[in-house]
């Protein structure tokens, strides 16, 4: 079960002490974007969002946006952020997380995935070997197969909490 524990767990993407990824020598975000860093099926980019991405790319972190959805609002959303995209990415294998570092020139030993599911994000990153951020998810709103695995993953969380 190691590879669907993540190495951190936050309330959401604000959260996330972006000043400890840079001690622990992390430049590169690999994030997924639905009920990440907007809840599903919402093309409302906020100026939280704007700071939030503003203050990423102010650090000198490189990011790209690493999405299962295919829809053009994945595109258009990843532009206004300012953030690199791989979409189709059939999370949790490989592939795309790969072409993700490949788009903003980075490796695994320096990136971090961050996303809102285990059977994705975390499971991709740990299976290449990344650090891997867990964050609640933005709704509770979803796919019908995600739903089915949130149940599975609210066990394999029984006790842990969010840092906020």
């Amino acid at each position: 079960m190691a590879l669907l524990k993540p190495d951190y767990f936050y309330a959401d993407v604000h959260s996330i002490d972006m000043d400890a990824l840079k001690r622990d020598g992390i430049d590169t975000l690999l994030v997924d974007l639905d009920n990440t860093i907007l809840p599903r099926d919402t093309n409302a980019i906020t100026p939280v969002h704007r700071e939030w991405a503003s203050a990423l790319a102010d650090s000198g972190f490189r990011v790209c946006l690493v999405s299962n959805n295919w829809h053009e609002r994945v595109k258009a959303i990843a532009d206004e952020l300012g953030f690199g995209l791989v979409s189709k990415a059939i999370k949790p294998l490989p592939f795309a997380f790969i072409k993700g570092l490949r788009k903003v020139g980075a490796t695994r030993r320096t990136a971090a995935v961050i996303g809102d599911q285990l059977f994705t994000d975390v499971l991709g990153g740990n299976l290449l070997g990344m650090t891997t951020i867990l964050v609640v998810p933005l709704s509770s709103s979803d796919l019908p197969h995600t739903l089915l695995l949130r149940r599975i993953e609210s066990r394999l969380l029984a006790g842990r909490e969010p840092l906020a």
